[in-house]
């Protein structure tokens, strides 16, 4: 669902004053007064949004639109002449406090607020249209929730939790596709493990996940893999292996592992934070708010002197609640997360602007520059249009600051939405859903989730017509390039970070099989012979694997190069092989992939059983606990999302 726009209209949100019996019987008619104008930056004159101006004494009030302007109408008798203070509240402001005189029916007073960081708890929040048309709320919508020094919480309706809204990008499965006439293979990698997480979130509820949550690649990259340290020029390693596919013998499984070069945590260097926290209503439940504050605060715990965090929040309006801190004042930090509460709408386009500005201002020169963004994805107020965010994201990724993304919570995760954004920001997408994964994203996998070692890291695979007769990458559906982009480096692709193991898994059909699957290819050309090359079948390589990649603060790319041989072609497979293989065959049966044949979950479950191996941290082990539990529901036999 697209975000709905803020009209130009303001909201009201109050109507007192209704005329008394006695008025209704004689008089005139009662005189409706209205206060207009126009709120606006008091150091730079641009109109401000989102503004909330109210009048405490009447309990009455209004919101800019987005030209700055409001309009408080005041319906009832006996006004003109009254003198009423009016309050302009907006995050990131000091509160601007007017007295004017009701001298006429319509009274322009115009405000200019002043920038300055404030504490989240002076918050005024207010619902909104969009949060009724959602059906967040059942029973009455609340009227008011004010935040803020002696002032409670007036919610007359109550959170609905079974409303749902969650949203998933459509994933079509790559098919076989013929080597002839489609001989290479380009995308871009992938080390988001934000799938994964959420797969395991519904499973643990008892619900088979929708079939578009299960990002295959994103669940086999969700566990290391004990690939080789890069030692020469280039910051990782590039390990190829081939054996049977287990769910069709008759064909090949391909594994191309590429392994991050390890980063102590005490050498990365100085970071430059901004953690952007959604605070709006629909972040109140416990697995989101309270959440998000215990995982941050983890992250918190394992900051350096040298590091810095400013904390900006976004609810009916974005704010600064925590200037550039240094990493030696957790208290001070700790104190700002735990003062945090939810309450309103979302103003998340309004949340990204504010924090990138709040990055570019505490700059580290060949720091770790990077913006984290915590949130269920309920961008709903402002100028918040997905092109308008990739746009910005990208502006500020060329700037050199970075974009990692984390999800939280059930309901109205928009798990589309925020793989996009991180995407465009050179970051990584996780989803929060327990205490221990924010321990393995924040703090385990610091070094991975905050530093990349490596940019716009495509690969591009040539298989030889000789030896593999079809293909099909088994998930990256969204990662896939032109073919012509793999040179292109203005064309931007995926990033590696510390440490980071990354998985490609490949399907393919040997020359001499007789598969009994569906291969896709072209009609005959006419100016194009389909016979190979003579230097093909001279040759024992089964595929030429090339890799591009730059460095962090780099603008061109640089070319690695590998060949898989028959000699890789292994009767018993690796560990590592034999894993991957279980978690993408487990992917495979939850999005009803027609290429999983007769493999079944018990087939999942010996298979990862078996291939546990060196499990330190436990993460495979876990897996199997999961598919195992998978089995006990008959959770294939349910419904996709239900």
């Amino acid at each position: 669902m697209r975000p709905r726009s803020v009209s130009a209209v303001p909201v009201l949100f109050a109507f007192l004053f209704l005329p008394t019996p006695t008025q209704l019987q004689s008089g005139p008619a009662p005189v409706d007064v209205q206060i207009v104008g126009r709120v606006t930056d008091a150091s730079t004159g641009r109109p401000l949004p989102s503004v909330q101006v109210t009048i405490v004494s009447l309990n009455a009030g209004a919101l800019t639109g987005p030209a700055g302007r409001y309009s408080i109408v005041l319906p009832g008798d006996g006004l003109l002449g009254r003198e009423v203070t009016l309050d302009a509240v907006l995050i990131g402001y000091a509160t601007e406090r007017r007295t004017v005189t009701l001298s006429a029916a319509t009274t322009a007073v115009d405000l200019a607020l002043t920038p300055t960081a404030i504490a989240v708890r002076e918050i005024i929040a207010t619902p909104t249209a969009a949060e009724a048309d959602r059906a967040l709320w059942s029973g009455a919508m609340p009227q008011v929730l004010l935040r803020g020094r002696g002032a409670r919480q007036v919610l007359p309706g109550r959170y609905n939790p079974d409303f749902n809204t969650e949203s998933y990008a459509l994933i079509a499965e790559n098919p076989f596709l013929a080597v002839g006439p489609n001989p290479l293979s380009t995308f871009s990698i992938d080390v988001d493990r934000a799938s994964f997480a959420n797969v395991r979130r519904f499973i643990n509820e008892g619900r088979r996940p929708p079939v578009d949550a299960v990002r295959i690649e994103e669940l086999v990259n969700y566990f290391p893999y004990a690939d080789p340290a890069p030692t020469g020029e280039h910051p990782f390693s590039v390990t190829t292996e081939v054996s049977r596919a287990p769910w069709q013998p008759l064909h090949h499984l391909v594994r191309i592992g590429i392994k991050g070069r390890e980063v102590d945590v005490a050498d990365l260097p100085a970071s430059n934070l901004v953690f952007l926290l959604d605070v709006s209503g629909s972040m109140s439940s416990p697995d989101k708010l309270p959440l998000l504050k215990r995982a941050f605060g983890m992250l918190v715990e394992n900051l350096r002197p040298r590091d810095r965090v400013a904390i900006v929040v976004y609810a009916g309006a974005a704010g600064l609640v925590l200037p550039s801190t240094p990493g030696s004042d957790k208290d001070d930090i700790m104190d700002a997360l735990a003062r945090l509460e939810a309450g309103g709408s979302t103003a998340g386009g309004a949340g990204i602007r504010l924090a990138y500005d709040v990055a570019r201002h505490n700059h580290i020169p060949g720091g770790n520059n990077r913006v984290i963004l915590a949130t269920d994805g309920d961008f709903n107020v402002g100028a918040s249009s997905d092109a308008e965010m990739v746009r910005l994201i990208e502006e500020k990724r060329e700037q050199g600051t970075f974009l990692t993304v984390l999800g939280f919570g059930t309901g109205n995760l928009k798990d589309s939405r925020m793989e996009q954004l991180a995407d465009h920001g050179n970051g990584n997408f996780a989803y929060i859903d327990s205490p221990l994964e924010a321990r393995k994203v924040l703090v385990s996998e610091m070094g991975g989730t905050l530093l990349a070692i490596a940019k716009d890291v495509k690969l591009q695979v040539e298989f030889n017509p000789t030896r593999v007769r079809a293909y099909r990458l088994i998930g990256y559906e969204n990662r896939l390039l032109a073919n012509e982009d793999f040179a292109d480096d203005t064309k931007d692709a995926g990033e590696l970070g510390a440490g980071h193991s990354v998985t490609a898994l490949y399907e393919v059909v040997p020359v001499g099989v007789e598969s009994p699957v569906e291969v896709r290819g072209v009609d005959s050309l006419r100016y194009r012979s389909p016979e190979p090359a003579p230097t093909a079948s001279a040759t024992d390589e089964i595929f030429f694997l090339k890799l591009r990649y730059k460095d962090p603060d780099g603008t061109e790319s640089r070319l690695v190069e590998h060949v898989a041989r028959t000699a890789d072609l292994t009767g018993t497979p690796s560990t590592e092989l034999r894993f991957a293989a279980a978690v993408a065959g487990f992917g495979m049966l939850l999005r009803n992939s027609e290429h999983a044949g007769s493999f079944t979950l018990a087939d999942v479950s010996t298979l990862a059983r078996e291939a546990v191996g060196d499990d330190p941290s436990g993460y495979r082990a876990a897996f199997v606990g999961l598919v195992d539990r998978a089995r006990s529901l008959e959770l294939l036999a349910l419904r996709p999302g239900g």
